[in-house]
Parts: C-alpha cells; sequence; structure tokens
C-alpha cells in the first residue's frame, strides 16, 4: 500500500527517476492557482491509498520543457506509465476517486484494496 500523499516531483529528472522506481506509476500535472488541480490532490491521495499504483504530481512550469514534451495543453492531466512508457493521458477536468481508479484499471493492471 502507497502513502496517502502524493510524491511532489519538481523537474523532469524527478518525474523519470518516480516513474523509474515504480511499474505503474500516475502522475497528475498541475499548476497553481488552478482550482481543480488543488480539488485533485485529496483524490490522488485516495487513490494513492485505494491502490498499488505510485502516485506523483508534477507542475510543468517548473520545468517548461516538460509541456513540450508532453504535450500539456490543460490541467489537471493525468497521465499513466506502465514499466517506464506513457500508455494512457486523461485531461478532462475534475476526476472523482472511481473515474482515476476505472481509469487505471482500463489502463494497468492495478490492485484495488
Amino acid at each position: 500500500m502507497n502513502t496517502a500523499k502524493p510524491t511532489r516531483l519538481a523537474d523532469a529528472a524527478d518525474l523519470d527517476a518516480f516513474v523509474a522506481d515504480h511499474d505503474i506509476a500516475l502522475v497528475e500535472f498541475y499548476t497553481e492557482g488552478c482550482a481543480m488541480c488543488a480539488a485533485m490532490e485529496p483524490v490522488l491521495g485516495t487513490v494513492a491509498k485505494a491502490t498499488d499504483v505510485a502516485v506523483g504530481m508534477a507542475n510543468p512550469r517548473d520545468d517548461p520543457p516538460l509541456v513540450e514534451r508532453f504535450d500539456v495543453r490543460s490541467v489537471p492531466l493525468l497521465l499513466l506509465f506502465r514499466d517506464g512508457e506513457l500508455v494512457a493521458r486523461k485531461a478532462e477536468g475534475f476526476q472523482g476517486a472511481s473515474d482515476v481508479v476505472a481509469f487505471l484499471e482500463a489502463n494497468a493492471p492495478v490492485t484495488v484494496s
């Protein structure tokens, strides 16, 4: 079981290390002042507690090349990595915990407790 809080990722190096360290990793791209992004943090905490998926958060404004690398057009943006590869993305605004878990289950083998 994971920790209750998502891991804060400072830059691309942190993101790459986080993804490399976990078989399955979910990363939310957010920005400061984004109300929907702020509302996602407790949801992601719930997802981290309820699944075996490592959950991280990164602000692409802190490392602008991330915007181009992951084609960030809006936030919050959920990126799902499996074995270091980006396998799915979801940019549909606020998502509840059940929606995020369904996204994970549809795109990666996850264990839900």
